[in-house]
């Protein structure tokens, strides 16, 4: 039987059901933890569509900073062959 959570890893059954040993030690941390367990994966796992956007602008900026540099620092190379 395989892992009724990844599916992929078989597991001989125990009192609560086929888990492989990842997948079990997730279980025992809902049991231990409960909904705070659900609230952290998506804190730190799942972005918003801000946090998407957020990270896309971000990103979008470093390029242009990139560019940037690299425009100054030709321009500067050019200044000085002169």
């Amino acid at each position: 039987m395989y892992c009724y959570l990844c599916r992929s890893e078989y597991r001989e059954k125990t009192i609560t059901g086929y888990y492989c040993n990842k997948c079990k030690r997730l279980q025992d941390l809902l049991n231990i933890y409960g909904d705070r367990v659900y609230e952290v994966c998506e804190e730190v796992l799942v972005r918003t569509n801000k946090q998407q956007d957020n990270k896309l602008k971000g990103e979008l900026k470093k390029e242009i900073e990139k560019r940037e540099y690299c425009l100054r620092s030709k321009n500067e190379k050019q200044k000085q062959e002169k």
